[in-house]
């Protein structure tokens, strides 16, 4: 499945990304800059070698939108239209809020070992989430993973233990793809991006209870 993202500009120029939900490969690395090398502000998390993988694979499949929309600002108006095989969302909204979603399904879909952890959240995206949206899907799904533990006769994190320290694991991940961004941008519409869907990821991992019991305020 394809997710089409189009950012117009108030003087009518349309920037269009695709991101393809069930790819297996990472962007090409020929000619790729020096900052999607894996070395080059490695996450300290990162399972992966230098040896053996010459770049960071989340970095190279952002590379295109890093180019094209590094140098615009952050807070200019544009329209964002997303479209998949199933639906067409259309918003009039910020520049950082469009790229937010489209940066955070893009890392999601990445074939970095730890940011593939988000693929089935990227499966079923949701463009221009809030921050309470983010964590009742985050919740739900993992919720949802650890019942079929219990079904397969496996041990369920009814606590969600495992999902604050993925959580935990992803900011770091989350610093070191920001620091890799700071280097190789002139605007600020990325960073800002980036700067924010890493706030809502860290929610779940600081202030999980707080979030859930506004939610079961909410729902009760």
């Amino acid at each position: 499945m394809n997710v089409i993202y189009a950012f117009t500009f108030s003087e009518g120029d349309t920037r269009t990304f695709r991101v393809d939900i069930d790819r297996q490969s990472s962007a090409p690395d020929a000619g790729a800059p020096d900052w999607t090398r894996l070395a080059y502000c490695q996450c300290s998390n990162c399972p992966l070698s230098s040896k053996t993988h010459k770049h960071c694979p989340a970095a190279l499949d952002m590379v295109p939108i890093v180019e094209d929309l590094g140098d615009d600002n952050a807070y200019q108006k544009v329209r964002v239209d997303v479209e998949d095989d199933r639906r067409r969302y259309s918003k009039d909204t910020t520049l950082e809020e469009g790229l937010r979603s489209l940066l955070g399904l893009t890392m999601a879909t990445s074939q970095c070992p730890l940011l593939s952890q988000l693929r089935p959240m990227a499966i079923h995206h949701m463009p221009f989430a809030s921050s309470d949206e983010f964590i009742q899907r985050s919740v739900s799904l993992y919720l949802l993973q650890q019942y079929f533990e219990k079904r397969n006769h496996r041990t369920p994190d009814w606590e969600l233990k495992g999902l604050v320290e993925r959580n935990q694991r992803l900011q770091l991940v989350n610093q070191a793809l920001w620091q890799r961004i700071h280097s190789a941008c002139k605007g600020d519409g990325n960073l800002k991006a980036l700067l924010n869907f890493f706030s809502m990821a860290s929610s779940v991992s600081f202030s999980l209870e707080t979030q859930l019991r506004k939610l079961e305020s909410r729902l009760g």
